[in-house]
């Protein structure tokens, strides 16, 4: 078997042991998702440092942003729906404090840089190919979305993209947003 080969069944593999996870065990899902309401949760978010097309991208670099934290792969439908919707967010919410960072979970970045150029990302990427990040956020499917808020706690879990979805998420966008608003002025004064 070619290296190539290889690497595409372990792909493979990685997003069928997601897949059956979520059909296999519905109830590990309940906690992280219900519809387009997601799930709110309370803790720290876990700090990564990852490589990007951009460079580095480090959660703790931005601390005092809300950031839409998105677990994506390229053999993933509904990743490919939410990029239209994440470049748009990105565009309307950035100058309020919002940053969009999409972490790819590919095993081959290559898979993921094809990914890219079918579907372009107005947003931060990066590259998790061994899936440290993933885990450490226990995200069980994909795509799924983690709303940090500007204190860099976690506020809401949501999995899955659907495009009735997008009004209830821009909702907790918009909540933390307002929620942040004064901590950014004291930053920011």
């Amino acid at each position: 078997m070619t290296g190539r080969a290889r690497a595409r069944r372990q792909q493979l593999a990685q997003g069928l042991k997601l897949g059956l996870a979520a059909l296999t065990a519905p109830w590990l899902a309940l906690p992280l998702a219900h519809a387009a309401e997601g799930t709110e949760v309370a803790g720290p978010a876990p700090d990564f440092d990852l490589s990007g097309p951009a460079g580095r991208v480090q959660l703790s670099a931005l601390r005092g942003k809300v950031v839409y934290l998105d677990f994506w792969a390229s053999w993933c439908g509904p990743c490919r729906q939410s990029f239209p919707w994440m470049n748009e967010i990105q565009a309307k919410l950035g100058p309020r404090g919002l940053q969009v960072v999409g972490v790819n979970v590919d095993a081959r970045t290559p898979d993921a840089e094809r990914f890219l150029a079918e579907v372009p990302a107005h947003f931060t990427v990066a590259f998790d190919p061994k899936g440290e990040t993933p885990r450490r956020y226990a995200i069980k499917g994909m795509p799924t979305s983690v709303l940090i808020g500007a204190d860099g706690r976690i506020r809401f879990v949501h999995s899955g993209f659907r495009p009735e979805d997008r009004a209830a998420l821009e909702g907790q966008l918009q909540q933390a947003l307002a929620q942040a608003e004064p901590l950014r002025r004291g930053v920011l004064a």
